[in-house]
């Protein structure tokens, strides 16, 4: 079950879903030092929909889009991508999962100084030993308006083009769902405006979905649902959101937080 934007719960059919977690648990420590980063949580995220997930600082967000992403483990409920239950599979199976079904961009842009930008996007599906479909990488680099640009290497090119190319590169394998990690978190406004703007060009042209960790109410306005996370739980979420919605939202959880 989720939420419509006039509050009434509906059912998702599993195949509008692209990612879900049933009572997902992560915990860690034991005994006096035990912490409990999520507390059975339950969502989930919509094909071409663009999800920000945001909350105080310790409120699991990140670690959330870990599990998600089988990144880390988790220490109790269910954690799927499409139909594929993450907790079910071994190593080897969860790295291939990643590799063909899963985008990731993160802060770092984690691309290879010695590579131009063009085999930066590939380098996933060289490693795969797949080749890329030309029309669609044709189509990403346009979409992230890099054609300009490809046969430069990293430092060659401003910080809101090697995101770009991050992004090109978490598109280019056609991935099931795509997860960002803070990706505007090292740039610098303008730039992150263009990023942004690209992450939800990518949903409403390609038809990808994306689900981002943020901090910032601006970059949670680009997406087209905001989830939010405190102590482990989901406590609220929010259709179409505006940046002064989102912060007064938040601004809401820390009057909780001092006098609580």
């Amino acid at each position: 079950m989720t939420t419509s934007p006039y509050g009434a719960p509906t059912a998702v059919r599993t195949a509008e879903v692209a990612a879900r977690a049933t009572d997902l648990t992560k915990v860690y420590g034991q005994g006096e030092t035990q912490v409990v980063a999520l507390d059975a949580v339950s969502v989930d995220f919509r094909r071409a929909e663009f999800t920000a997930i945001m909350g105080p600082s310790g409120s699991g967000k990140s670690t959330l889009m870990h599990c998600m992403a089988g990144l880390d483990t988790v220490s109790g409920g269910s954690a799927r991508i499409g139909d594929t239950e993450l907790t079910a599979l071994n190593d080897k199976k969860l790295t291939q999962l990643r590799r063909d079904k899963i985008g990731f961009i993160f802060q770092a842009f984690n691309l290879l100084p010695t590579l131009n930008a063009l085999e930066n996007i590939t380098l996933p599906m060289d490693i795969a030993g797949r080749k890329p479909d030309r029309q669609w990488l044709d189509t990403v680099v346009d979409t992230v308006g890099l054609s300009g640009r490809l046969k430069h290497r990293p430092n060659q090119l401003s910080g809101g083009q090697q995101q770009r190319v991050a992004v090109a590169r978490a598109l280019a394998g056609r991935p099931e769902i795509m997860f960002a990690d803070e990706p505007t978190g090292n740039l610098d406004s303008r730039s992150g405006a263009e990023v942004l703007g690209f992450l939800r060009n990518s949903v409403r042209e390609l038809g990808q979905t994306v689900v981002m960790v943020t901090h910032d109410p601006v970059a949670a306005s680009y997406a087209n649902r905001v989830v939010f996370l405190a102590d482990g739980r989901i406590v609220d979420e929010m259709y179409e959101p505006t940046a002064d919605a989102v912060l007064d939202r938040m601004k809401a959880f820390d009057a909780k937080g001092r006098t609580s």
